[in-house]
């Protein structure tokens, strides 16, 4: 029941007690009871009316409190939930700006030493020792080789003969080839002038190495350009197939990490091949030792079965002449004198 209800039965009270006021004035004492009696019985009702609102109201009230209660609770656990992976985030970002920065360094670092030709000689002597030291054996290989004609060799490959010892240089033009991709789009006079500059850093290159590192008698018969860069290698090989085959006729071949990876599992496994023939002819050899021994051993045998026979007939021979010594020595005895001869001891 609403605030209305319990105002309109306030009225109603109200002028039932007006109206019972006026009848006990003109004297109506049972009229005026029977209005006393309902009056009563209203306001019964109205205060347990009353009641029940007061009861309803404090139920809605705790209710509404616990609604309010578990939605601020709700929001505060969101609340925080976002806050928290917010703050994640912006750790996240952080890092992230971090190795940005660190990769930026490092960009600008290899830039440095791709643009000074001493210090990119030396990063393409850096990942050609670690691609052979991570392929070959020690002893199959050699850096910083001097030659006899007092040329020094970034690596030589140790080989024996055929092929020989290989020489590998780890220097390249990187210059004409950064000069060749910053040819603007449709520069076509431009593109011409750096392709040209590119083939002729190429060409002197190949024959610097060919001049230099093939050795007669010392080396093999070719050598090999290490570029350490993929980039370089398939723009040589797709817009330059020239300069290719006259890096053949010259005998340099030219590798890069990938092509040089395969070239040093080749060269493993000729080392292993021969390494494998090195040791079947020691087995042979040790294995023809054994047969000599096995020849000795069998005419030592035979001649300790020879012995063995010699000492058999002697001791037949011995057995023989004791027998006859045996048989003349009782035909001596069995011989008259005269007198019996005395009685012969017995046999042992």
């Amino acid at each position: 029941m609403d605030t209305l209800t319990i105002v309109l039965l306030a009225a109603v009270a109200l002028l039932a007690v007006a109206l019972m006021t006026s009848l006990l004035r003109r004297g109506d004492n049972r009229e005026a009871e029977a209005v006393r009696h309902h009056l009563e019985l209203a306001l019964s009702q109205q205060a347990e009316t009353v009641q029940r609102v007061e009861r309803s109201l404090r139920e809605q009230e705790q209710a509404l409190s616990r609604v309010v209660s578990e939605r601020l609770d709700r929001s505060e656990l969101a609340t925080g939930q976002v806050v928290t992976d917010l703050r994640e985030r912006l750790v996240r970002i952080d890092e992230a700006q971090r190795k940005i920065g660190e990769l930026s360094t490092q960009v600008v670092s290899l830039q440095e030493v791709l643009s000074n030709k001493q210090a990119r000689g030396a990063f393409g002597e850096v990942q050609l020792n670690d691609l052979v030291q991570n392929a070959l054996p020690a002893q199959a290989y050699e850096f910083q080789c001097t030659l006899s004609t007092g040329v020094r060799a970034d690596c030589v490959l140790k080989l024996p003969n055929p092929p020989g010892s290989i020489a590998i240089d780890a220097k390249f033009p990187l210059e004409s080839y950064q000069l060749l991709r910053s040819v603007a789009s449709g520069d076509t006079a431009g593109l011409a002038a750096a392709q040209r500059a590119f083939q002729l850093a190429m060409r002197k290159h190949i024959n610097d190495i060919r001049d230099k590192y093939i050795v007669p008698g010392e080396t093999a018969e070719s050598a090999l350009l290490f570029l350490p860069s993929e980039a370089i290698y398939a723009e040589l090989h797709a817009n330059f197939a020239a300069v290719v085959d006259e890096s053949y006729k010259a005998r340099v071949w030219i590798v890069s990490p990938t092509t040089m990876m395969a070239t040093l599992n080749t060269v493993r496994a000729v080392l292993k091949d021969v390494r494998m023939r090195e040791e079947a002819g020691k087995i042979q050899k040790t294995v023809g030792l054994m047969l000599d021994d096995v020849r000795r051993l069998d005419e030592r045998v035979g001649r300790l079965k020879s012995h063995f026979a010699q000492t058999e007939k002697d001791l037949r021979d011995i057995e023989t002449s004791t027998t006859a010594i045996t048989r003349r020595g009782e035909r001596i005895l069995e011989v008259e004198l005269g007198e019996p001869p005395a009685a012969l001891p017995p046999k042992v």
